[in-house]
């Protein structure tokens, strides 16, 4: 499914977004790898783990909404490794 970089750049992205806090005044990044493949089983993006919902909702999203997101891809990435 998700490459080792892929993986990678995803869990270091997530824990900085993380570790920045909900006060950081500068742009929440998004995760698109530019893959933009859903998995048939799983339902999540093949680059980015996420679902189609977040992905459609991240355009119009705010920092606050887009750090839950990137807790999601968190979460999916510790379940992906376990």
């Amino acid at each position: 499914m998700l490459s080792q970089n892929a993986m990678k750049f995803l869990a270091v992205s997530a824990l900085d977004i993380r570790a920045r806090g909900q006060n950081d005044p500068n742009p929440v990044p998004s995760p698109c790898l530019s893959v933009c493949q859903m998995d048939e089983d799983t339902a999540l993006c093949q680059g980015c783990l996420r679902t189609l919902d977040e992905i459609r909702v991240w355009g119009n999203a705010d920092s606050q909404q887009r750090r839950a997101i990137w807790l999601n891809i968190e979460a999916r990435l510790a379940q992906h490794s376990a």
